[in-house]
């Protein structure tokens, strides 16, 4: 036995020494904008001849390693002029390129960055991404640019609904999505409660929408990631551009620190349609203002640093009765390192807060809360070879929740200042991402995380009585609050509670041919925050909550199955995937839950379980005049609440029942048309079946008060939402060699005025004594222009 390992063994190294022996090197270096010097990510690199190839990484960097030889190598981008060089391979080798927009393509409309062979190959599905100038040649309601909804166009998103913040992916909630910008996270993705996003397009690079399939590079979320990188600014010149609209404008700056070294970017945007309420004798304010900044550095070869930062703010006032403002703040440096030709890092130190403070001068007190998190992250990307590469690094956040704090705002005030008490959690992560080309046709990407979630001490924690916090009253039927046993305190130190989770992801795409590729995913994630929501969107007040004794944290696993295929030399594609996801550990929240100032959330929420199954198609036109894309949804998104115990009713009796995201049919269709070089047009056409909704079934008298009864929950719906939306695009002078370029975008949101339901209430009418509905409709019909310009 020993002589037949020792054989094995021997032929095992001899084999290796072959391989290893033959003479390999590195070609590596950044791809950049020849005009700006802006690094640009997903660029294609290509070597024809042995039909292999990579892509740039977030920071324009590729590596490739190839035997000793000559090739030709092959650039491209979309929008871009493709370089085909050759190249004399004998030693390692760092080799930069400069990409020069190609104008037949400035308009280009499509979903991924670029549509090669070498997509079909790569194994990383259930990713959309939208050009920044595909999203602002959509037409929007009021002329805002908007970059959350435009990702709703994509197959498996939906709203939450007209005039409503976030957005859904795959049947899931929307505190279920990471939003990250420059890596911090956002937590609230709106102005003005939904209307607009707060992401100004003309500062952004990058943006990725993963809906399965997820990295393990990313976690904290189960249902996407939405990953979205702001732009470095031109190190060559200086360069402004912005844009007037109905409602807002916004005005961004970029130029050299030093040339061709560092870069600074300046951004601002500000709505102003509260300046005009005076004129109609309206004493009120409703506005909305954000800043971008990035600066960035070249310290040399093989070192780059980068601030950026984001600030937000929305504000209203209603007639000095009511003050309301909320907003973001962010702050990420980045450091990129290169270690060898194969080695690029990148280390992040990152601040991330949202607070939201209410005053009310008629009950005269104001109401502050908010989340704040510190976040370390330190990321690797190892080019082992051409047919292997590692992604690794850690990750560590400590949060700070501030559930709530009234203060009186005059010394007369009959409110007593009265602060929630403060919750704090240490999450950190390790994680490996391995992408292993097996052979020509399959390649496999497999890797895992593990996550850990530390509750840590806060002044007051409240026991119960066998550790329910939510009992059940078996006479009447319902859930009521636990008396509390008693009150343990902690140090700010102590652990109350701690989680940890195994991660593994795993995902392959085998080549049917050089056209066609089947793809699967299979990955598990970790949730430790809860948003205490119970409407059918987030609102600015709504808080989030961290996992600890009580709150059990939310875990995914999801499998996704899909063909993808070009036709026609790429003229036009087609991708269908099917998903099946569930989620343990889904709250619920108790009939009359109240969720506003509540000191032991605890005693009004249940841990119940969720799934969502669905078909996606995206059929999509890339070249020509005419180009665009048809999306298709077909999904079902449930949920269930069953009872602590078999004497419990549960949740709409521990039935499953569809959960408030839930849109059985979702089309959407996108398209432009360039009638010629100063002239072009786009619209779009959505249809959803209704949100669901729970109705009054009947009603009864007590005590002389009218008291509805409901149906069971989310058993009807609203009616179907369509709409349709056309813009015009005219440059005044396309072919000019001046440095001043214009732009005028004419739109019309829902041409045919439909009258979409944002919701369907209950009441009597006091003439007729009769119970009637009254629907809520956001928007009709909506014209809007907008000039655009830069130089």
């Amino acid at each position: 036995m020993q002589k037949k390992l020792f054989a094995l063994f021997f032929i095992f190294s001899c084999t290796t020494s072959i391989i290893f022996c033959q003479e390999k090197y590195t070609i590596n270096g950044t791809i950049t904008d020849s005009k700006s010097n802006e690094t640009l990510i997903g660029v294609n690199i290509i070597l024809p001849e042995i039909q292999s190839g990579t892509m740039t990484n977030e920071y324009g960097f590729y590596s490739i390693t190839l035997p000793e030889g000559n090739y030709k190598i092959q650039i491209s981008y979309l929008g871009y002029t493709t370089i085909l060089e050759s190249i004399d391979l004998t030693s390692d080798l760092s080799k930069n390129f400069q990409l020069s927009e190609s104008v037949e393509s400035l308009d280009e409309v499509v979903i991924k960055e670029d549509i090669e062979k070498l997509n079909i190959k790569k194994p990383q599905m259930s990713v959309n991404a939208l050009s920044i100038k595909t999203i602002k040649n959509m037409p929007v309601v009021l002329g805002e640019v908007d970059i959350i909804k435009s990702i709703t166009l994509l197959p498996g998103v939906t709203n939450a609904g007209e005039g409503s913040s976030g957005f859904n992916v795959r049947g899931g909630s929307a505190d279920q999505n990471l939003i990250l910008l420059d890596e911090a996270t956002i937590f609230n993705s709106s102005h003005l409660f939904g209307f607009f996003s707060v992401f100004n397009p003309d500062a952004i690079k990058d943006i990725k929408l993963y809906k399965g399939g997820i990295p393990a590079k990313y976690g904290g979320r189960v249902s996407s990631v939405l990953d979205i990188y702001q732009k470095e600014g031109s190190s060559t010149g200086f360069h402004m551009n912005g844009g007037i609209g109905l409602i807002s404008s916004r005005l961004l700056a970029e130029g050299p620190i030093k040339k061709n070294k560092g870069s600074f970017l300046f951004g601002g945007r500000s709505s102003y349609a509260h300046l005009f309420l005076p004129l109609f004798d309206l004493n009120n304010v409703a506005y909305f203002y954000d800043l971008n900044t990035k600066l960035s550095y070249r310290l040399n070869d093989n070192n780059s640093i980068f601030l950026s930062g984001y600030f937000g703010r929305d504000v209203f006032e209603i007639a000095d009765s009511f003050e309301n403002s909320y907003g973001n703040t962010v702050l990420n440096f980045r450091w990129n390192h290169l270690f060898s030709d194969k080695i690029f890092s990148n280390l992040s130190l990152i601040y991330s807060d949202y607070d939201y403070d209410l005053e009310l001068s008629f009950v005269e007190f104001d109401w502050e809360s908010g989340i704040t998190n510190f976040n370390l992250k330190y990321d690797f990307k190892h080019y082992l070879s051409n047919n292997f590469k590692l992604e690794y690094g850690l990750n560590s956040i400590y949060y700070k929740f501030n559930p709530g704090e009234i203060n009186p705002t005059t010394p007369d005030s009959g409110i007593n200042p009265f602060k929630l008490i403060d919750k704090y959690a240490f999450e950190n992560a390790i994680y490996v991402d391995a992408e292993h080309k097996l052979n020509n046709k399959l390649t496999v990407s497999y890797g895992a995380r593990l996550s850990t979630f530390h509750r840590l001490g806060q002044d007051e924690l409240n026991t119960y009585e066998n550790n329910k916090p939510v009992v059940f009253n078996e006479d009447l039927q319902i859930y009521e609050k636990s008396i509390p046993s008693g009150i343990v305190n902690f140090n700010r130190n102590d652990v109350i509670e701690s989680f940890a989770n195994i991660e593994p992801r795993l995902a392959l795409a085998y080549q049917l041919n050089s056209s066609a590729s089947i793809k699967a995913s299979y990955n598990r994630m970790s949730q430790y925050l809860h948003l205490l929501s119970n409407t059918s969107s987030p609102t600015p007040l709504d808080v989030w909550t961290p996992s600890g004794k009580y709150v059990k944290p939310q875990l995914l696993d999801q499998l996704a199955l899909g063909y993808f295929k070009s036709f026609k030399d790429n003229l036009f594609s087609l991708e269908v995937e099917t998903f099946y996801k569930k989620i343990q550990n889904r709250i619920d929240y108790i009939d009359g839950a109240d969720l506003i100032a509540n000191n032991a959330i605890e005693q009004v929420i249940l841990n119940g379980e969720a799934k969502a199954y669905g078909l996606e198609i995206l059929f999509r036109k890339n070249e020509g005049k005419l180009k665009g894309w048809l999306a298709y949804t077909l999904s079902r998104s449930e949920q269930r609440t069953p009872g602590q115990t078999l004497n419990e009713t549960g949740i709409n009796n521990g039935e499953w029942y569809v959960t408030p995201f839930d849109k059985t049919h979702d089309i959407s269709i996108t398209g432009s048309y360039e009638f010629n070089n100063k002239w072009s047009c786009s619209t779009n056409f959505l249809f959803q079946t209704g949100q669901p909704a729970t109705f009054p079934n009947g009603q009864y008298q007590y005590n002389g008060i009218t008291v509805p009864s409901f149906e069971a929950r989310n058993s009807s719906r609203l009616p179907s939402y369509n709409r349709l939306d056309l813009a015009v695009n005219y440059k005044p002078k396309p072919l000019t060699e001046k440095a001043y370029k214009s732009e005028w975008v004419f739109g019309i949101y829902n041409v045919y005025n439909r009258r979409n339901a944002a919701n369907i209430t209950f009441r009597e009418n006091r003439m007729t004594g009769q119970n009637q509905a009254v629907r809520l409709a956001i928007f009709g019909i909506v014209p809007s222009v907008s000039y655009n310009f830069k130089f």
